[in-house]
């Protein structure tokens, strides 16, 4: 069973509040906009849920939510991918708490309808009590449409929505080259690091595609690598670009080298890496250590695809909406499933050293976006910039491509923002 969410009628003019070259500060402060987002972009579009490796297994599952709407992504037990409502269709409470594991069913805790993972209805206690009136097949969790592209598992209320493939567009290539981060072996997604920020969640979709920022807001963090780190880094200045994909997707290309990490093997390992290879040596080929290596280090580029998940270097950034001015964030950590352990541990340690708690990078870059916020709240008529990069900006095959601290991408993000809306 699907459902398909009816967008609610504009309560404002949207074609006003964004212009080729800024949006009005009220996208990030106006409740009435957001609840407009929840139904005209998030139920509305295909939206990023899960990676397979997260449900190897029939049975497994992970909770995560649509906008604001809980659903779980289980793997039944023919192996095919499900994402089901949260809720129970008798009197609605959730069936599933946990955040991921492995079940034969969903249970719900209050009146004990048990559920298949594919969804359909498995059981209900005293069924005699529901007379002629109950039909187990009229009543299974409610199932939205799914789709997948190298791994990566989307879902949607929208039944005549296009093709998930036809979405992706020209991000499938940007997608297929972030997935060689697997050195080898398949690209496993492992334990989030979570947190919120009292922000709008287009503030984080911005950032992702913000190379601007970096030296700035990312001084302390700078200031702990070595200097080769510290070279490869010093990418503002440097060849790289951003890039329009189309529907509001983009890739800022910060470090082009490592744009194919498959590519240029022979080139000297960094220092940094050079211990982790020599304990690779001991167990593989000079070429399969040089492509876990290169692995290792990730993706020389950022890749958005609307509206809520970003391919970051090393790790996926996902984002999920609360209210107007709270946004949660789920940093996933990505490893080579059944790849070497010392190669593992050091893209968690790289991990950590940037995205964790306790790392130099994201603690700077909320306090940024917890500042956006704060300001947006100065003034009623005044608007956000969005104009870096326009007099170098040209066409491409894939849609429009500037210098890499331009701000294109932001700029793709909220056309493909301002069609939904006005749909």
């Amino acid at each position: 069973m699907t459902i398909e969410i009816k967008p609610a009628k504009a309560s404002c003019n949207y074609q006003e509040l964004v212009k080729h070259d800024r949006v009005h500060t009220s996208l990030y402060t106006d409740p009435a906009i957001f609840d407009d987002e929840m139904d005209k972009v998030f139920y509305s579009t295909w939206v990023w849920v899960g990676h397979a490796s997260e449900i190897p297994e029939a049975g497994s599952f992970k909770t995560t939510y649509v906008g604001k709407q809980p659903v779980i992504v289980a793997r039944d037990r023919k192996m095919k991918v499900h994402v089901l409502l949260n809720r129970c269709r008798h009197r609605g409470a959730t069936v599933c708490e946990h955040k991921k594991g492995k079940a034969a069913s969903f249970v719900c805790p209050y009146h004990g309808w048990s559920y298949a993972t594919d969804g359909s209805l498995r059981g209900v206690p005293h069924p005699e009590g529901y007379a002629d009136i109950l039909e187990k097949g009229d009543h299974p969790l409610v199932g939205l449409r799914v789709e997948e592209y190298a791994g990566m598992i989307f879902a949607t209320f929208k039944e005549d929505i296009e093709p998930l493939d036809t979405y992706l567009g020209a991000a499938k290539k940007w997608m297929d080259l972030f997935m060689k981060q697997g050195g080898g072996y398949p690209v496993k997604a492992g334990n989030a690091h979570r947190f919120r920020f009292p922000g709008n969640w287009k503030i984080q979709l911005e950032n992702t595609t913000d190379a601007y920022h970096f030296p700035l807001v990312h001084k302390s963090f700078l200031s702990s690598v070595d200097q080769q780190t510290l070279d490869m880094l010093d990418f503002v200045e440097g060849s790289g670009y951003v890039e329009d994909l189309g529907n509001g997707h983009s890739v800022m290309v910060m470090i082009p080298e490592l744009v194919d990490l498959e590519a240029n093997l022979d080139a000297p390992i960094p220092a940094r890496f050079e211990e982790l290879a020599q304990q690779l040596r001991e167990k593989h080929s000079e070429e399969e250590v040089r492509r876990i290596v290169r692995a290792v280090g990730g993706s020389g580029f950022n890749l958005n695809i609307f509206p809520n998940i970003a391919c970051s270097m090393a790790f996926f950034r996902v984002l999920q909406p609360i209210a107007v001015d709270e946004t949660e964030i789920h940093h996933v950590v990505l490893t080579m499933d059944g790849g070497p352990e010392e190669a593992n541990c050091a893209r968690l340690r790289m991990h950590e050293h940037f995205q964790g708690p306790m790392g130099f990078g994201t603690p700077d870059d909320s306090e940024a976006w917890e500042r956006v916020q704060k300001g947006a709240s100065a003034g009623k008529d005044l608007w956000i910039l969005l104009n870096r990069g326009l007099p170098k900006e040209v066409e491409t095959e894939d849609g429009r491509r500037s210098d890499v601290s331009a701000e294109t991408g932001m700029r793709a993000a909220y056309q493909q923002w301002k069609k939904l809306m006005t749909a």
